[in-house]
């Protein structure tokens, strides 16, 4: 399903892989060109999504370690319905440019694959929740598990959550179904090398980004 009349890439990867701050490069360098017509968003949650955001504070509370694993796979579904409904559907209608810091593909890496529920499974419960809406392209970080858990230790101290806390072995499933994914869908998922240096990541991702815009016109 094409993404109504707008245009949606999702920005995804594994914990550590950089995401939000590439992201955060490629807002500024949108919204001189875009101004009002970009729309930046980010999962769990949503921009705009007061329910959305309500069910992010519960899945990703570190209070709650024994969350059972799907009940967490049907709170990010609903939390994913909640923002497509108050945040993505009406900014597309109305033509515009969403980015978005995760979506659909987290849920099957993570749930599918970190939690081994299976991707089948998971993709099944968000075609419920998205009705079909899948980005028009996807911006994949990846980056090796090791290494992007090293980085949320020395970067991201204040802001481990439920997820981050979890052992390697989990971490290395996510990013083995990441993969899995960008294979499948190639024309879709763009793959970008996050091992590298951060202004080569911006610079890939920019290009990613550019093309996507511009094919679209």
């Amino acid at each position: 399903m094409k993404a109504m009349q707008g245009t949606f890439i999702s920005f995804e990867g594994p914990d550590g892989a950089g995401k939000t701050s590439v992201l955060g490069v490629i807002k500024t360098r949108l919204q001189a060109q875009l101004g009002d017509d970009l729309v930046v968003t980010r999962e769990p949650g949503g921009k705009g999504s007061k329910i959305a955001e309500a069910i992010r504070d519960v899945v990703l509370d570190p209070a709650y370690p024994d969350m059972d694993v799907r009940t967490e796979a049907l709170l990010y579904a609903a939390a994913r319905r909640q923002h497509i409904l108050d945040t993505i559907q009406p900014a597309l209608a109305a033509h515009k440019v969403v980015l978005s810091d995760r979506y659909l593909d987290s849920s099957v890496a993570y749930q599918g694959g970190g939690r081994q529920l299976g991707v089948q499974t998971i993709l099944e419960l968000n075609q419920f929740a998205t009705q079909g809406l899948v980005p028009d392209a996807t911006i994949y970080l990846d980056i090796d598990p090791e290494i992007g858990l090293q980085r949320i230790q020395t970067t991201r101290t204040d802001e481990i959550n439920r997820l981050d806390q979890e052992a390697l072995a989990f971490h290395q499933r996510v990013t083995q179904a990441y993969r899995q994914l960008a294979q499948a869908e190639p024309q879709r998922i763009k793959v970008i090398d996050a091992n590298q240096p951060f202004d080569q990541v911006v610079a890939a991702a920019w290009q990613a980004v550019e093309q996507v815009l511009t094919e679209d016109k």
